[in-house]
């Protein structure tokens, strides 16, 4: 097995070339923040604790699937200089939807890139409730990408952290690394691995190699 430390990022993709990234499937996506500046909190006793930054960033990422309507959300956590989340692209939305891996995202995933990538735990699954939700703000038959949805996320994060810097008369600069890096989810395995990761990640937190500013 390999060292869960060195997990996403010594397989992760800034794109998987010729591949659609508006068909159905599961993706998993990080994001940091330009410098590794920590923007959205500390951890404390190997927990997470957002600031109102970090709260945006939480709350924006909770609530993309207003604004897509083929979307879903798996598991997601908020970092100091980080988020690592698990987004599911459906051909509809439905409440209660279980994602499924479609057979051609298998296909055409870059084999070298291992399946049991960190020990599995006994901790749930972290969910975003898809019940009850609002209109979706785009058309029904648009088919966005990742690259849509993740630049969508940045700017709606970034413009409103801005506004708070604003508010207190500081230059926020440049807020996010430029990009960000994805592992197309191959099974039911590697979901379950992925997702275990992102929960854990906070208390793993001493260990995690985007703790320390550039």
């Amino acid at each position: 097995m390999k060292n869960s430390r060195q997990f996403p990022f010594k397989n992760a993709s800034l794109r998987l070339q010729g591949f659609d990234y508006s068909k159905p499937g599961a993706y998993f996506i990080t994001l940091i923040c330009k410098d590794r500046i920590h923007r959205f909190g500390r951890i404390e006793d190997k927990n997470m604790i957002l600031n109102e930054y970090g709260e945006i960033a939480h709350n924006e990422w909770a609530n993309l699937y207003t604004r897509f309507p083929n979307l879903e959300l798996g598991a997601f956590q908020i970092m100091p200089n980080h988020i690592h989340g698990i987004i599911i692209l459906n051909d509809s939305v439905k409440p209660g939807f279980t994602p499924g891996f479609n057979t051609e995202i298998l296909d055409k995933t870059d084999d070298s890139r291992p399946t049991e990538l960190i020990e599995p735990t006994n901790r749930p699954t972290a969910r975003v409730d898809s019940t009850n939700r609002p209109t979706a703000r785009v058309g029904p038959t648009d088919r966005p990408t990742i690259g849509d949805i993740v630049g969508a996320y940045k700017s709606l994060v970034s413009n409103g952290c801005l506004k708070l810097y604003k508010e207190k008369n500081q230059m926020m600069g440049r807020f996010w690394q430029q990009d960000y890096y994805e592992i197309i989810i191959r099974d039911s395995i590697a979901f379950n691995n992925i997702t275990n990761y992102i929960i854990n990640n906070p208390e793993k937190w001493v260990e995690d190699e985007f703790k320390n500013k550039k």
